[in-house]
């Protein structure tokens, strides 16, 4: 985790300044929408890199005890389009999705935050305690689930590895009440995040919707924030948490800024203490390929 924090910071900054070819990914629906088909391509100039991501997302695959998101990362040689190694998105996806929130939590969070709130019960609510612990020296950690018996299973997971105070709220505006940093990482297409529990000054990373119909927090939310993104094309197009106050009138394409921007110092991050800081995080090709580029290097150098 902590080797892709630092992969994502190297992979944002090449964003910012131009290196990477990133495409807005395609996305089949099956007839019954039970299940996507998503094609990410990529490139970046340096280092090179080229691949793509193919996978599909099953949100009702919890229920048969199989991850939601499950394909493969194919990486070429760039320079002859060699194929050059096929990996298991599943992992690549959990790990760099949440390397990306701890990055953008580094960046955007105040110094004193340390109190955690996850919204979700799945695989990235545990990756994103394990990935913003790096980031920040947390004392609690709130956890919120719709199913009562997954938080509960979740927060004995989470015990096992983090000696600090660890509660599974009845409700998620309980679980964010006191918190300096929240994570969404859900499968619901309707808010779970309402702007008015918000603390101020807290910074939000908001993970699990990637569609323009569905989001994870109401307007007031965002309106209330700061936001940043990965990519604004990603966002301008499938992030409803953006689309749907935008078609209300509350929101301009000028409201966003791309985290990589601030990384580079093009633009400003968080301004103040009581800012509230949102990372809408789409997950773009070019994070699953710098990751892959990172394992592949590492496998050729320990062979």
């Amino acid at each position: 985790m902590h080797a892709c924090i630092t992969t994502m910071e190297r992979m944002f900054r090449s964003l910012a300044a131009g290196e990477c070819l990133q495409p807005l990914r395609t996305l089949m629906w099956l007839p019954d929408k039970s299940g996507i088909l998503g094609m990410m391509p990529g490139y970046a100039s340096s280092p090179e890199i080229l691949g793509i991501k193919v996978i599909t997302i099953f949100h009702a695959n919890g229920a048969l005890g199989l991850p939601s998101h499950q394909g493969v990362v194919i990486l070429f040689d760039a320079a002859k389009g060699t194929p050059l190694l096929l990996l298991d998105a599943t992992e690549i996806t959990a790990i760099r999705t949440a390397a990306a929130s701890a990055l953008a939590t580094r960046i955007l969070a105040r110094e004193d935050a340390t109190r955690l709130a996850i919204l979700g019960t799945g695989e990235q609510a545990e990756k994103h305690v394990e990935a913003i612990a790096l980031v920040r020296n947390l004392t609690e950690i709130t956890i919120w689930g719709r199913n009562e018996t997954h938080a509960q299973t979740l927060k004995a997971r989470l015990q096992a590895f983090h000696d600090i105070p660890i509660h599974a709220c009845p409700t998620a505006q309980e679980a964010v009440s006191e918190a300096d940093i929240i994570c969404t990482v859900t499968s619901s297409p309707q808010p779970v995040l309402h702007g008015e529990w918000i603390p101020e000054g807290a910074h939000i990373n908001a993970v699990g919707s990637c569609t323009p119909a569905t989001r994870e927090l109401d307007t007031q939310a965002v309106v209330r924030s700061s936001l940043f993104t990965d990519r604004y094309e990603s966002l301008y197009k499938e992030a409803g948490e953006f689309i749907i106050p935008k078609t209300e009138g509350f929101l301009a394409e000028e409201h966003a800024t791309e985290l990589g921007e601030v990384l580079t110092g093009i633009k400003k991050g968080r301004q103040n203490a009581a800012d509230i800081t949102l990372f809408k995080s789409l997950g773009i090709a070019a994070e699953d390929l710098f990751a892959a580029r990172y394992i592949y290097d590492q496998l050729t150098i320990f062979p």
